[in-house]
């Protein structure tokens, strides 16, 4: 790295307790190529303890939206697990690596490790080294309390094929203290969705889990992984790919006690919402924080509103504390006789119902299609964007090929992933 003098001077009149902070947003690997022969109080300031505990030992090269590399450059590494790491190891509390330097840095006994993260793996490479690699095993079965699996994609979205249904089976029965586990959400673009379209029945349970996180490919994904006998998630965030009407019927009935937090997003065009969301969340008697991020569409039905949403849903969750959503709403009416809401009916059926401060854009078309969006106030940002470009889409939409459709769908997603 090449600084002239006097930005030297400048970096040295800065108390320790600020360079600090600057290294701490620094890359492990960017802080050693650049920093780590400058000064000694650099270097003091690096294998300073609060620094080392949390170690990312990758660095995201962006070649296309799709296509990302996280590895490090090979001088750099070697220099890690030649001279850094063998005088931290015993210190590093938090791991985050990728697969070209997984056996390298695990050379290493981390005995105070409990978060390990593995990102931009390929499906068949991880399912290999959770297989074979006793290290990876070890770690995994008795120290890894908090456990995060990013896979590598060449497309979005993606349904991940057969292999990383094998691994999240192959995680839940190693990782015998797992609490928290972040299974492809790692990374909001990525978009990768497992299809768990068999679980193995099991009389044990997953007891350890108290927070997931995850993609799946449908809603009856969804079911099943709710229908597991996970007796101690009480946390769990969901985006499903695609809820429509499947043939097979999974059990959407029995109550989730332990559950308290509950967020669940999709990007389709959501048709059965009273029949497979509401009926979800009835079953969860205990909550205390919901989130909602959903598009949904009826034909000659009720427009959803704050009267629909207390009446079906929150009346029956008397210990919810908060309440975070962002609904899309599409109504397509044949029969004329229906009721069509003004957007200060809309604003007006929140009131008193235990809402906060609610935002929200009603458009009606000639031709009897309405079309909604509200949200809570704290999404306020992220509505005045939506607000603009619904309309932008409904006066250029072509009823004849869909187009606006996907394009409707497209924006909800995209204001979701920016809201993250």
């Amino acid at each position: 790295m090449n600084i002239s003098n006097n930005n030297y001077s400048n970096i040295f009149d800065l108390p320790n307790e600020l360079l600090f902070i600057i290294i701490k947003k620094l890359n492990i690997g960017d802080v050693i190529y650049s920093l780590v022969d400058v000064n000694e109080r650099f270097v003091h300031l690096l294998f300073d303890p609060f620094y080392i505990q949390n170690l990312n030992i990758t660095l995201m090269t962006m070649k296309s939206f799709c296509h990302r590399t996280f590895s490090i450059h090979e001088q750099v590494l070697s220099n890690i697990c030649e001279n850094i790491l063998p005088n931290i190891h015993d210190q590093v509390k938090q791991l985050v690596i990728e697969q070209h330097s997984i056996k390298r840095i695990l050379t290493y006994n981390y005995s105070q490790l409990y978060s390990l993260s593995l990102v931009n793996f390929k499906e068949e490479i991880l399912f290999q080294y959770l297989t074979d690699y006793s290290v990876l095993r070890d770690l995994l079965t008795h120290q890894i309390t908090h456990l995060n699996i990013d896979f590598q994609t060449d497309e979005i979205p993606k349904i991940l094929s057969k292999i990383s249904l094998d691994i999240l089976i192959m995680i839940l029965s190693l990782c015998q203290r797992l609490i928290k586990l972040n299974f492809c959400q790692v990374f909001s673009y990525r978009n990768s969705f497992l299809s768990i379209y068999k679980l193995p029945q099991t009389s044990c349970s997953y007891s350890s889990l108290i927070e997931l996180k995850i993609n799946v490919a449908t809603f009856n994904d969804c079911l099943r992984l709710l229908n597991r006998r996970f007796d101690s998630l009480s946390k769990l965030t969901i985006n499903v790919r695609e809820i429509k009407y499947e043939r097979k019927q999974i059990n959407n009935k029995t109550k989730l006690p332990k559950l308290k937090y509950f967020s669940l997003a999709s990007f389709d065009m959501i048709q059965n919402f009273d029949e497979y969301i509401v009926s979800l969340l009835r079953r969860m008697i205990n909550l205390e924080e919901l989130r909602l991020f959903l598009a949904v569409v009826r034909v000659d039905s009720t427009v959803i509103d704050g009267i629909e949403l207390y009446d079906q849903v929150l009346v029956h969750m008397s210990h919810l504390n908060n309440f975070v959503f962002s609904i899309n709403n599409g109504v397509f009416f044949k029969n004329n006789e229906i009721d069509v809401p003004s957007n200060e009916d809309i604003q007006n059926s929140f009131i008193g119902r235990e809402f906060g401060p609610v935002a929200s854009y009603v458009h009606f078309e000639s031709n009897n299609e309405f079309y909604g969006y509200f949200c809570d106030r704290d999404n306020t940002g992220k509505f005045q964007s939506c607000q603009r470009k619904v309309l932008e889409m409904i006066t250029r939409k072509n009823n004849d090929d869909g187009t606006f459709y996907n394009q409707y769908v497209e924006q909800m997603k995209q204001d979701y992933i920016n809201d993250k």
